[in-house]
């Protein structure tokens, strides 16, 4: 089984990859194969251009999202992993998600009332990290609103949503042990529930 391991975060040394890493050798051990697409090393470019906007009159993926859907248009789970900035996951991360999941990969044209999903059958599973604790996004709204957007990229393309981790209170001088807990909880669910 294909593993897109989508992770968004600047640092090569940060949780967020490290968790991603985690991942990733959870699923080879397992027999899968994930394909980790760091976006911030790939340079991915977030801006959708005004060609790639579905409209009557036509529009066509550039070069760089054709390229992208090549690579993760096999896979059967979709693994994002993002910090949450300003309650919201990165920019590139969402640019990541206009560009590529969109008309002709995730869904298709409208028909009978809705556009149809292009991924049925296929699952998603979110990690996020803060320096807040969970209580403090549940009681401003943000993991409200992080839970909105995976529902609605589920429900657009026809994913199954598997779950959405979140490891609160990451913070600069976070311990080893601290972070080697939280690497061992994506093991888990990775085995358990992939």
């Amino acid at each position: 089984m294909k593993h897109a391991v989508i992770v968004a975060h600047p640092d090569r040394d940060s949780f967020t990859l490290t968790m991603a890493r985690a991942y990733c050798e959870a699923a080879e051990a397992k027999g899968d194969e994930p394909i980790l697409r760091d976006l911030y090393r790939m340079g991915f470019d977030p801006r959708l251009g005004a060609g790639e906007i579905p409209r009557p009159g036509g529009f066509a993926p550039a070069q760089d999202v054709r390229a992208e859907r090549e690579v993760v248009g096999d896979a059967a789970i979709f693994a994002f992993f993002y910090p949450l900035w300003f309650n919201a996951p990165p920019a590139i991360l969402k640019g990541y998600l206009d560009r590529i999941f969109t008309m002709g990969f995730g869904y298709g044209p409208v028909q009978g009332g809705g556009n149809q999903p292009l991924l049925g059958g296929r699952r998603m599973i979110s990690f996020s990290s803060s320096g807040a604790p969970h209580e403090w996004l549940e009681d401003t709204g943000a993991w409200t609103a992080i839970r909105t957007l995976d529902g609605h990229l589920a429900r657009v393309c026809g994913l199954g949503v598997v779950d959405h981790l979140h490891f609160g209170g990451i913070v600069p001088g976070i311990v080893p042990e601290a972070v080697e807990r939280c690497a061992g909880e994506v093991r888990r669910t990775v085995v358990e529930r992939l």
